[in-house]
Order: C-alpha cells, then structure tokens, then sequence
C-alpha cells in the first residue's frame, strides 16, 4: 500500500531549500556583524594612532630643545666652551648615537631567519590532501 504525501510535510528538496537559504541569511548577518564591529575598531584604532603621532611629533621637538639646551649649558654664558663647538659636540653625540642604534639594528636583522619549520608543514599540506603520509 502506498503511502500518501501530506501537503502539509515538507520534502527533502524544501527543506535542503530552506537550509541553503537560512545558512545563507545567517553568513550575511555575520559578514554585517564583523563589518560594524570592525569599523568602530578601526575609528578607535586610527584615534590612537593620531594620538601616537601627535606624541612623536612632541617628543621630537622636546628633543630638539633638550639639545639646544644642552649646547647652552655647555656654553655656560661664555664662560664654557664656545657656542660653536657646544653644538658641535651635540651633535657628534647624535651622531655617535645613531650610529650606534644603526650598528644595533643590522644585528638584530641578521638574525632573522625565514619560518622554515611553517614552510615544511606547508609543503606536507597538497600530500595530506591525496592521503599520501611521508
């Protein structure tokens, strides 16, 4: 005897239908979440970063009248050495400094090293995907 199909039943074709569609309303929903969430973090993020900025911008003209000062104190109203040489000797001591930082830095690039133990596994990935084992 066969069995009847109730109207009132859904078939597999609409509820595989009804899926797809709210699996799909569902990403949307997501991306627009990530979206609005991401651009307020994005605001606050660019706000800080103008803040960094604006310190930067100050703390270099601090250096600059640190730098003048320390010349003039050098100077010592002329009774010290002249006001030439006062920043001249800042100077060098830039100089040397940067010099220094530069020396610093190269070492510090030097021991980069490519990720050798990521790129191996990534190489193993197109072999795990065939089923092969090494």
């Amino acid at each position: 005897m066969a069995q009847q199909v109730n109207d009132d039943e859904p078939t597999i074709g609409r509820l595989v239908h009804d899926a797809t569609k709210d699996i799909s309303t569902l990403v949307q929903k997501e991306i627009q979440l990530a979206k609005s969430e991401l651009k307020v973090s994005v605001k606050a993020g660019g706000i800080g970063i103008g803040m960094f900025a604006a310190a930067v911008f100050l703390l270099v003209l601090a250096i600059i009248m640190l730098s003048v000062s320390i010349a003039y104190f050098i100077n010592w109203n002329g009774d010290g050495l002249a006001l030439h040489w006062a920043f001249l000797i800042v100077f060098g001591f830039y100089v040397v400094l940067a010099g220094l930082l530069v020396f610093l830095g190269v070492r510090s690039v030097k021991k980069v090293r490519a990720p050798e133990k990521a790129i191996e596994q990534g190489r193993e990935i197109p072999k795990a995907l065939k089923g092969q084992t090494s």
